[in-house]
């Protein structure tokens, strides 16, 4: 029973972490299809999440409202990085762009650390975080909250992309957006919206992840790399893939931790991409195609 106790709470430790990696590899599957760029700044959207609804819950607004108000400054905040960094580099190659992503996500750490600083903050649960004992298992809804906001966007993802004007609109311009644009669809403009969706999902995450484990300023950092694994190990093509791929490895990372060491749980995950590279490289969910990849 101990045992089965102890299986039971690892599981909700790596489905809680691994919800955190699906809301950010959502963001990066959005970008790469439409721009063909892995934006590896991904992660200090999160980090911008946490903190800006930190500092706006300290300035008295409401805890639901600055949390909104944090994901469309997040969000703003991605526009402009596409406009000034990524757009008016377009025409470069893809490492260019890429090398360009890295620099972008030093320079975020370093305007966190002048705004904030570098002690470790935190944000209030959503709800009451009185623990759910589940067969001795403890379980946060703070927890659920995590859990139950991947899934519901996962759905809404769905719908957009294939049901929405601006959704077929942004897959047309990743199949072939030569026809997008004789279509009369900018690709440019589906770009910024592209990067400003991903940029509220990662305050999204950062802001769920904030009451479970802490903000500081270099936290998108390992959420950013650990949210690419997922999303190259499930598929990048597309986002149920990605989540897939996001709470394997949240499970994986978990149970390592818990029965190993926690020193482990970084060579696990990489191990897999590298492994997931090697074996099968559009990701372990996603049908292989002729597109993109």
């Amino acid at each position: 029973m101990e045992v089965m106790s102890q299986m039971l709470q690892l599981l909700f430790s790596g489905l809680t972490i691994g919800s955190i990696y699906a809301l950010i590899a959502i963001g990066f599957v959005i970008i790469y299809n439409v721009t063909g760029v892995l934006n590896l700044a991904q992660g200090e959207f999160a980090m911008f999440g946490a903190m800006i609804s930190i500092s706006l819950l300290n300035a008295g607004l409401p805890l639901w409202l600055a949390i909104i108000c944090s994901i469309l400054i997040v969000s703003l905040i991605g526009g402009i990085f596409e406009r000034t960094a990524i757009h008016t580099a377009r025409k470069s190659s893809v490492p260019t762009l890429i090398i360009i992503t890295i620099g972008v996500s030093i320079a975020f750490r370093g305007i966190a650390i002048l705004i904030w600083g570098t002690q470790p903050k935190s944000l209030p649960p959503f709800t009451d975080n009185t623990p759910i004992k589940i067969m001795e298992a403890v379980l946060l809804p703070q927890n659920l909250w995590a859990i139950g906001i991947s899934i519901v966007i996962l759905f809404i993802m769905i719908y957009f992309f294939n049901k929405t004007f601006i959704g077929k609109a942004l897959t047309a311009c990743v199949v072939n957006p030569f026809a997008a644009r004789l279509m009369g669809i900018n690709p440019e403009k589906m770009s910024l919206l592209a990067i400003m969706v991903s940029a509220g999902l990662g305050a999204l995450a950062g802001t769920v992840i904030a009451p479970i484990s802490g903000a500081s300023y270099d936290m998108g950092m390992m959420l950013g790399l650990k949210a690419f694994v997922a999303a190259v190990v499930g598929g990048l093509t597309n986002a149920p893939a990605a989540i897939a791929g996001a709470f394997l490895i949240g499970i994986l990372e978990s149970f390592t931790e818990g029965l190993w060491s926690s020193g482990l749980k970084d060579v696990v995950s990489f191990s897999m991409l590298l492994l997931i590279l090697f074996i099968k490289p559009e990701g372990l969910f996603a049908k292989a195609s002729g597109k993109r990849v």
